[in-house]
């Protein structure tokens, strides 16, 4: 068994070597792929069962997992972060032999794995979990007290991964198809988790909370929150029928909540129109105070946004419009769409989730407030553009792409929308789009080659040129009597994109390339349509 650890480590070595790229970890590379101990078995389900001590920071429990044989194997690779250690591995009543090498814990299965045949095994661990630092950006548990000097606690852990405090299949391409969460906490508390409680145990001193979750789920999604909650509720009349929207608040919170979450019927009702349905009527609609900003966890969307607009009261457009709405529940429930339901397999592909969700913070501003507003909003968040490095990552090594990845995103798909010249067929790809890849891992290529598809546009090279450069467009153009002469520069080969500009009194499509172009004009007055996420140069 440890010589097989040996050679797996030893290729990830090679293999990062050979890429000539010595910043990557072999933990990166266990992390960030598809190893053969993960691709030959497919996740079925989960059960999470586990206790949390407030007072020890400890937490300790098993997770069942059920799953299918694609093909024969025996090695399976389970993730889970140091300091947490895994105390034994059970199947049949059989203990497992496994070794471990940081995060990654490969277990010698005694039973011959049959393809097609569901087998099980739990996994029985503990441990004091990495304590969040700054969540949601350095993740982990939260162990915070309330005004009350109560316990308030929270998990956070996308890009950090789930392993952080639970065993699993840490790689985002294979999503469990339901799960189980059991939590007991002490008796004065309350546990929030996804999907709809089933039931509670109690004892003279804890109670045990179960939650069961009817759909796919990411492991970063899965969430546990701990305090002295009350709860209060609504039914919002939806496209699938009757909704449940539940809310978990601290008590003292509990008048401010029930004014800032009308928010939340508000968004559903505008995303709903652009997106189609909330994908998860099964699972119900929450919003849970934490005590960190928020995240998009499934079905159980975390909340800590001061009960304010704007995001901690601050615009990030600049333009007031973003004053209009708060932040955490638009933004963060936009990921029931984008994230949950519409998965990346390689967070390199994470624009698909922050791209999309942050174009849904305009999108909301549109139904509410009008299709100037939403233009002026995401217009305005340019400003946090940085175009620093790609918005796409590094495949295969757990590495995320640039943050420009959400206001870039939004931009890139709102200049998408000019190309169309037409909303109702926008929001029909966007909708369609949803239908398609609902409850789905997907790659940007399967997106791009949809959008191309259903646009009717071929957007490869746009695609190419917004993705996978830091270069913006730059529309060059120069008056010479009645002649405007105009090219692109700064562009990729074979980048054409049109663009709308008006001259004169007079709205018209211009085609630019790398090479020079000119058009006969009656007016000097050249104005280019702020929509498209271009720079322009007027050449003396």
């Amino acid at each position: 068994m440890k010589n097989l650890l040996v050679v797996v480590f030893s290729f990830c070595t090679v293999f990062l070597y050979s890429q000539g790229d010595l910043s990557y970890t072999k933990e990166d590379f266990l992390r960030g792929s598809i190893t053969p101990e993960r691709e030959w078995w497919d996740l079925n389900y989960y059960h999470l069962d586990i206790e949390v001590d407030p007072d020890q920071k400890h937490i300790s429990g098993k997770n069942t997992i059920r799953y299918k044989v694609l093909k024969e194997h025996d090695l399976m690779q389970i993730d889970l972060q140091p300091p947490m250690q895994i105390e034994k591995v059970v199947s049949e009543g059989q203990e497992l032999s496994f070794k471990s090498s940081g995060n990654v814990h490969l277990i010698l299965l005694s039973k011959k794995q049959i393809k097609g045949e569901y087998n099980e095994l739990m996994i029985y661990y503990s441990g004091n979990p990495k304590e969040a630092i700054r969540a949601p950006w350095d993740g982990g548990f939260s162990w915070k007290k309330d005004n009350n000097g109560k316990h308030f606690i929270a998990t956070s852990c996308q890009g950090l991964g789930a392993s952080v405090w639970w065993p699993n299949k840490d790689h985002m391409y294979d999503e469990v198809d339901s799960m189980a969460i059991s939590v007991k906490v002490p008796k004065n508390l309350m546990n929030v988790s996804n999907g709809r409680l089933r039931s509670i145990d109690e004892d003279t001193s804890t109670k045990t909370y179960h939650w069961f979750v009817n759909s796919p789920i990411n492991n970063y999604g899965v969430n546990v929150n701990i305090a002295d909650y009350t709860h209060f509720g609504e039914k919002y009349q939806g496209e699938n029928g009757e909704l449940d929207l539940d809310y978990y608040v601290l008590p003292e919170n509990l008048e401010k909540a029930k004014n800032q979450f009308k928010q939340t019927a508000m968004m559903m009702e505008a995303f709903e129109h652009w997106f189609g349905p909330y994908p998860f009527y099964e699972d119900g609609f929450k919003l849970v105070e934490v005590p960190y900003l928020g995240m998009e966890h499934q079905s159980s969307v975390t909340y800590g946004n001061q009960y304010q607009n704007g995001y901690l009261g601050r615009d990030l457009s600049g333009t007031n419009w973003g004053l209009k709405f708060d932040f955490i529940i638009i933004h963060e429930a936009g990921h029931e769409w984008f994230a949950n339901s519409i998965t990346y397999k390689d967070i390199a592909d994470m624009w698909i989730h922050e791209g999309f969700t942050a174009y849904s913070e305009n999108l909301y501003l549109d139904y509410h407030f009008g299709k100037e507003a939403s233009a002026d909003y995401v217009i305005g968040t340019r400003k946090n553009i940085k175009n620093d490095i790609p918005i796409i990552g590094r495949y295969n090594l757990n590495k995320k792409g640039s943050g420009d990845m959400y206001y870039k995103g939004a931009n890139i798909l709102h200049t998408l929308r000019q190309l169309l010249e037409d909303d109702e067929k926008w929001r029909k790809v966007l909708r369609d789009m949803n239908k398609t890849f609902y409850h789905q891992t997907v790659t940007t290529a399967q997106i791009e080659n949809y959008l191309s598809k259903e646009t009717g546009i071929d957007l490869t090279e746009f695609f190419e040129q917004y993705l996978r450069t830091v270069m913006i467009p730059t529309l060059e153009y120069k008056i010479e009597g009645e002649k405007l002469k105009y090219r692109y520069t700064n562009i990729i080969e074979n980048f054409d994109m049109p663009v709308q500009v008006k001259i004169g009194d007079k709205n018209q499509w211009l085609f630019p390339t790398a090479d020079w172009k000119t058009e006969k004009v009656n007016s000097p007055n050249i104005i280019i349509d702020r929509d498209f996420y271009i720079e322009s140069k007027l050449l003396e």
